[in-house]
Protein backbone atom coordinates (compact mmCIF):
# COMPACT_ATOMS: atom_id res chain seq x y z
CA UNK A 1 0.00 0.00 0.00
CA UNK A 2 1.12 3.33 -0.99
CA UNK A 3 2.15 5.67 1.97
CA UNK A 4 0.58 9.19 2.13
CA UNK A 5 3.26 11.93 2.26
CA UNK A 6 2.09 13.90 5.67
CA UNK A 7 0.41 17.14 5.28
CA UNK A 8 2.92 19.07 7.24
CA UNK A 9 5.71 18.12 4.82
CA UNK A 10 3.64 19.24 1.90
CA UNK A 11 3.17 22.50 3.09
CA UNK A 12 6.29 22.91 4.08
CA UNK A 13 7.44 22.17 0.59
CA UNK A 14 4.90 24.39 -1.26
CA UNK A 15 5.42 27.55 0.73
CA UNK A 16 9.92 26.73 0.36
CA UNK A 17 8.85 26.68 -3.67
CA UNK A 18 6.45 29.64 -3.49
CA UNK A 19 9.72 31.31 -1.26
CA UNK A 20 11.98 30.50 -3.63
CA UNK A 21 9.34 31.50 -6.61
CA UNK A 22 8.74 35.47 -4.65
CA UNK A 23 12.43 35.86 -4.27
CA UNK A 24 13.00 34.82 -8.17
CA UNK A 25 10.29 37.82 -9.03
CA UNK A 26 11.89 40.12 -6.66
CA UNK A 27 15.26 39.49 -8.35
CA UNK A 28 13.81 39.68 -11.52
CA UNK A 29 12.19 43.25 -10.96
CA UNK A 30 15.41 44.58 -9.34
CA UNK A 31 16.81 43.71 -12.31
CA UNK A 32 14.67 45.21 -14.99
CA UNK A 33 14.18 48.04 -12.98
CA UNK A 34 17.69 48.69 -13.46
CA UNK A 35 17.71 48.15 -16.96
CA UNK A 36 14.77 50.87 -16.86
CA UNK A 37 16.97 53.58 -15.25
CA UNK A 38 19.70 53.19 -17.57
CA UNK A 39 17.70 53.31 -20.39
CA UNK A 40 15.96 56.35 -19.34
CA UNK A 41 18.89 58.05 -17.62
CA UNK A 42 19.07 61.91 -17.54
CA UNK A 43 19.21 63.19 -20.45
CA UNK A 44 16.77 66.17 -19.53
CA UNK A 45 19.22 66.71 -16.38
CA UNK A 46 17.25 67.59 -13.15
CA UNK A 47 15.95 71.56 -13.52
CA UNK A 48 13.40 71.84 -15.72
CA UNK A 49 13.04 75.66 -16.96
CA UNK A 50 11.61 78.49 -15.55
CA UNK A 51 7.96 79.62 -16.78
CA UNK A 52 7.38 81.69 -13.67
CA UNK A 53 5.80 84.84 -15.22
CA UNK A 54 2.97 86.71 -16.23
CA UNK A 55 1.62 85.56 -18.82
CA UNK A 56 -1.03 88.05 -20.67
CA UNK A 57 -3.15 89.16 -23.18
CA UNK A 58 -1.12 92.95 -24.33
CA UNK A 59 -4.79 94.00 -24.75
CA UNK A 60 -6.70 92.93 -21.42
CA UNK A 61 -4.94 94.43 -18.58
CA UNK A 62 -5.70 94.18 -15.04
CA UNK A 63 -4.90 92.44 -12.25
CA UNK A 64 -3.42 88.43 -12.88
CA UNK A 65 -5.13 85.45 -11.64
CA UNK A 66 -2.55 83.45 -9.27
CA UNK A 67 -1.61 80.03 -10.55
CA UNK A 68 0.30 77.62 -8.51
CA UNK A 69 1.46 74.21 -9.45
CA UNK A 70 2.33 71.80 -7.19
CA UNK A 71 4.12 68.41 -8.03
CA UNK A 72 6.58 66.15 -9.24
CA UNK A 73 8.52 66.92 -12.81
CA UNK A 74 5.18 66.66 -14.98
CA UNK A 75 4.13 69.78 -12.65
CA UNK A 76 7.49 71.52 -13.17
CA UNK A 77 7.26 70.51 -16.66
CA UNK A 78 10.27 68.67 -17.10
CA UNK A 79 10.61 67.92 -20.85
CA UNK A 80 9.51 71.01 -22.68
CA UNK A 81 12.22 72.56 -24.91
CA UNK A 82 10.65 75.87 -24.12
CA UNK A 83 8.90 77.44 -20.91
CA UNK A 84 6.01 78.02 -23.19
CA UNK A 85 5.38 74.43 -23.63
CA UNK A 86 5.93 73.85 -19.76
CA UNK A 87 2.64 72.46 -18.12
CA UNK A 88 2.41 76.03 -16.06
CA UNK A 89 2.34 77.94 -18.81
CA UNK A 90 0.52 76.05 -21.00
CA UNK A 91 -1.89 76.40 -18.10
CA UNK A 92 -1.57 80.00 -18.03
CA UNK A 93 -2.21 80.43 -21.85
CA UNK A 94 -5.16 78.76 -21.18
CA UNK A 95 -6.75 80.40 -18.59
CA UNK A 96 -5.64 83.67 -20.33
CA UNK A 97 -7.39 83.16 -23.32
CA UNK A 98 -10.81 81.99 -21.48
CA UNK A 99 -10.59 84.84 -19.09
CA UNK A 100 -9.44 88.05 -21.57
CA UNK A 101 -6.88 88.23 -17.94
CA UNK A 102 -2.92 88.03 -17.08
CA UNK A 103 -1.87 85.21 -15.10
CA UNK A 104 0.84 85.16 -12.82
CA UNK A 105 2.43 81.52 -12.75
CA UNK A 106 4.03 80.26 -10.04
CA UNK A 107 5.81 76.56 -10.36
CA UNK A 108 6.26 75.19 -7.14
CA UNK A 109 6.77 72.00 -8.14
CA UNK A 110 10.27 70.13 -7.58
CA UNK A 111 11.36 67.35 -10.44
CA UNK A 112 12.15 64.08 -8.30
CA UNK A 113 9.45 64.42 -5.84
CA UNK A 114 6.70 62.59 -4.33
CA UNK A 115 3.53 63.37 -2.47
CA UNK A 116 5.34 63.51 0.87
CA UNK A 117 7.20 66.85 -0.78
CA UNK A 118 4.03 68.67 -1.02
CA UNK A 119 4.18 69.96 2.49
CA UNK A 120 7.54 71.28 1.91
CA UNK A 121 6.24 72.86 -1.61
CA UNK A 122 3.61 74.87 0.32
CA UNK A 123 5.70 76.08 3.23
CA UNK A 124 8.64 77.05 0.80
CA UNK A 125 6.24 79.94 -0.67
CA UNK A 126 6.58 83.58 0.64
CA UNK A 127 4.63 84.99 2.93
CA UNK A 128 1.50 86.43 2.35
CA UNK A 129 1.22 84.85 -1.02
CA UNK A 130 -2.09 82.94 -2.12
CA UNK A 131 -3.23 81.29 -5.00
CA UNK A 132 -6.27 81.83 -6.59
CA UNK A 133 -6.26 77.98 -7.89
CA UNK A 134 -3.58 75.33 -6.94
CA UNK A 135 -2.75 72.79 -9.52
CA UNK A 136 -1.40 69.42 -7.96
CA UNK A 137 0.72 66.56 -10.36
CA UNK A 138 1.94 64.02 -8.54
CA UNK A 139 2.16 60.53 -7.95
CA UNK A 140 4.60 58.78 -10.65
CA UNK A 141 7.36 58.60 -8.36
CA UNK A 142 5.83 57.23 -5.47
CA UNK A 143 4.98 54.54 -7.49
CA UNK A 144 8.50 53.93 -8.76
CA UNK A 145 9.89 54.45 -4.93
CA UNK A 146 7.08 52.07 -4.16
CA UNK A 147 5.44 54.20 -1.41
CA UNK A 148 1.98 52.62 -0.08
CA UNK A 149 -0.87 53.82 -2.19
CA UNK A 150 -2.90 54.59 1.13
CA UNK A 151 -0.12 56.53 2.56
CA UNK A 152 0.78 58.92 -0.33
CA UNK A 153 -3.02 59.42 -0.59
CA UNK A 154 -3.14 60.60 2.79
CA UNK A 155 -0.95 62.82 2.66
CA UNK A 156 -2.18 64.23 -0.61
CA UNK A 157 -5.65 64.64 1.36
CA UNK A 158 -3.85 66.69 3.82
CA UNK A 159 -2.79 69.37 1.67
CA UNK A 160 -5.76 69.66 -0.70
CA UNK A 161 -7.26 70.23 2.66
CA UNK A 162 -4.96 72.76 4.13
CA UNK A 163 -5.77 74.60 0.58
CA UNK A 164 -9.15 74.28 0.72
CA UNK A 165 -9.55 75.81 4.53
CA UNK A 166 -7.79 78.84 3.02
CA UNK A 167 -10.18 78.87 0.39
CA UNK A 168 -8.40 77.69 -2.60
CA UNK A 169 -9.54 75.71 -5.44
CA UNK A 170 -7.54 72.86 -6.09
CA UNK A 171 -7.17 70.85 -8.90
CA UNK A 172 -5.46 67.59 -8.93
CA UNK A 173 -4.25 64.89 -12.11
CA UNK A 174 -4.38 61.79 -10.49
CA UNK A 175 -1.07 59.80 -11.26
CA UNK A 176 -0.51 59.02 -15.49
CA UNK A 177 -0.32 55.49 -16.11
CA UNK A 178 3.01 54.75 -15.78
CA UNK A 179 2.46 51.39 -18.15
CA UNK A 180 2.63 53.43 -21.50
CA UNK A 181 6.31 53.82 -20.37
CA UNK A 182 8.23 51.63 -22.89
CA UNK A 183 11.61 51.95 -21.83
CA UNK A 184 10.37 49.86 -18.49
CA UNK A 185 10.31 46.30 -19.90
CA UNK A 186 7.76 43.83 -18.76
CA UNK A 187 6.84 42.44 -16.40
CA UNK A 188 7.87 45.38 -14.00
CA UNK A 189 6.16 47.62 -16.67
CA UNK A 190 2.95 45.85 -16.03
CA UNK A 191 3.29 45.72 -12.36
CA UNK A 192 3.88 49.74 -12.27
CA UNK A 193 0.53 50.06 -14.22
CA UNK A 194 -1.55 48.41 -11.99
CA UNK A 195 0.39 50.46 -9.22
CA UNK A 196 -0.24 53.46 -10.69
CA UNK A 197 -3.56 52.51 -11.36
CA UNK A 198 -4.36 51.76 -7.65
CA UNK A 199 -2.62 55.34 -6.42
CA UNK A 200 -4.94 57.40 -8.56
CA UNK A 201 -8.06 55.61 -7.23
CA UNK A 202 -6.99 56.40 -4.07
CA UNK A 203 -5.62 59.88 -4.89
CA UNK A 204 -9.27 60.47 -6.40
CA UNK A 205 -11.10 59.11 -3.19
CA UNK A 206 -8.81 61.57 -0.98
CA UNK A 207 -9.18 64.37 -3.10
CA UNK A 208 -12.96 64.17 -3.31
CA UNK A 209 -12.85 63.61 0.20
CA UNK A 210 -11.18 67.09 1.26
CA UNK A 211 -13.22 68.76 -1.67
CA UNK A 212 -10.79 69.16 -4.48
CA UNK A 213 -11.48 68.22 -8.51
CA UNK A 214 -9.83 65.49 -9.91
CA UNK A 215 -8.87 65.14 -13.41
CA UNK A 216 -8.01 61.20 -14.09
CA UNK A 217 -4.58 61.98 -16.01
CA UNK A 218 -4.56 58.13 -16.86
CA UNK A 219 -8.12 57.52 -18.55
CA UNK A 220 -7.80 61.64 -20.23
CA UNK A 221 -4.16 60.93 -21.73
CA UNK A 222 -3.21 57.76 -21.05
CA UNK A 223 -4.57 56.22 -24.45
CA UNK A 224 -3.08 58.79 -26.72
CA UNK A 225 0.81 58.54 -25.06
CA UNK A 226 0.18 54.53 -25.43
CA UNK A 227 -0.57 55.08 -28.90
CA UNK A 228 2.39 57.86 -30.15
CA UNK A 229 4.77 57.45 -27.70
CA UNK A 230 7.67 58.92 -30.04
CA UNK A 231 4.87 62.17 -30.00
CA UNK A 232 3.86 62.08 -27.20
CA UNK A 233 7.30 61.68 -24.57
CA UNK A 234 10.41 63.88 -24.70
CA UNK A 235 14.08 62.58 -25.08
CA UNK A 236 14.13 60.37 -21.79
CA UNK A 237 10.99 58.57 -22.99
CA UNK A 238 9.44 59.02 -19.58
CA UNK A 239 8.43 62.82 -19.02
CA UNK A 240 6.07 64.53 -21.28
CA UNK A 241 7.10 66.16 -24.65
CA UNK A 242 6.09 69.68 -25.57
CA UNK A 243 2.73 67.71 -27.10
CA UNK A 244 2.48 65.61 -24.39
CA UNK A 245 2.15 68.70 -22.00
CA UNK A 246 -0.33 70.27 -24.06
CA UNK A 247 -2.36 67.01 -24.63
CA UNK A 248 -2.15 66.99 -20.05
CA UNK A 249 -2.95 70.82 -20.21
CA UNK A 250 -5.74 70.56 -22.08
CA UNK A 251 -6.98 67.84 -19.92
CA UNK A 252 -6.63 69.75 -17.39
CA UNK A 253 -8.21 73.17 -18.52
CA UNK A 254 -12.00 72.68 -17.85
CA UNK A 255 -11.81 71.67 -14.33
CA UNK A 256 -9.15 74.81 -13.68
CA UNK A 257 -11.78 76.85 -15.31
CA UNK A 258 -14.29 75.20 -13.27
CA UNK A 259 -12.48 75.98 -10.01
CA UNK A 260 -11.48 79.28 -10.96
CA UNK A 261 -15.34 79.68 -11.80
CA UNK A 262 -16.12 79.80 -8.02
CA UNK A 263 -13.37 82.54 -7.27
CA UNK A 264 -14.89 85.71 -6.95
CA UNK A 265 -13.73 88.35 -9.45
CA UNK A 266 -13.04 92.07 -8.70
CA UNK A 267 -15.57 94.28 -9.62
CA UNK A 268 -12.96 96.10 -12.00
CA UNK A 269 -12.65 93.28 -14.16
CA UNK A 270 -14.92 92.41 -16.37
CA UNK A 271 -15.75 88.64 -17.02
CA UNK A 272 -16.52 87.23 -20.01
CA UNK A 273 -20.38 87.76 -21.21
CA UNK A 274 -20.09 84.63 -22.90
CA UNK A 275 -19.02 80.92 -21.56
CA UNK A 276 -15.42 80.70 -23.24
CA UNK A 277 -14.34 78.10 -25.71
CA UNK A 278 -12.24 75.33 -24.93
CA UNK A 279 -9.53 75.99 -26.79
CA UNK A 280 -6.92 74.15 -28.51
CA UNK A 281 -3.55 75.13 -26.51
CA UNK A 282 -1.05 76.59 -29.00
CA UNK A 283 -3.71 77.10 -31.53
CA UNK A 284 -4.69 81.28 -30.47
CA UNK A 285 -3.51 82.95 -33.07
CA UNK A 286 -4.57 86.51 -31.99
CA UNK A 287 -3.27 86.20 -28.42
CA UNK A 288 0.45 87.18 -28.15
CA UNK A 289 1.46 86.30 -24.71
CA UNK A 290 4.00 88.88 -22.91
CA UNK A 291 6.23 89.41 -19.62
CA UNK A 292 6.71 91.81 -17.53
CA UNK A 293 10.38 93.40 -17.88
Amino acid sequence: MRRRRPITVTLASSVAVLGTAAVGVRTLISRQAAIARRRIGKPLGEQALDADRVWRRKKHPGPPVELLLLGDSIAAGLGAGHRRDTLGARLAKGIATAQARPVRLRTAAVVGSETSALARQLSALPDGYRADVAVIVVGGNDVTHRIPASRAAAQLEDIVGTLRDLGIPVVVGTCPDLGTLRAIPQPLRSLAARSSRQLAAAQAAAVQRAGGRVVALARAVGPVFAERPDEMFSADRFHPSALGYRRTAEALLPAVLDALATVRVPAHVQPLTRAPRLVRLGECPHTTMSTPS
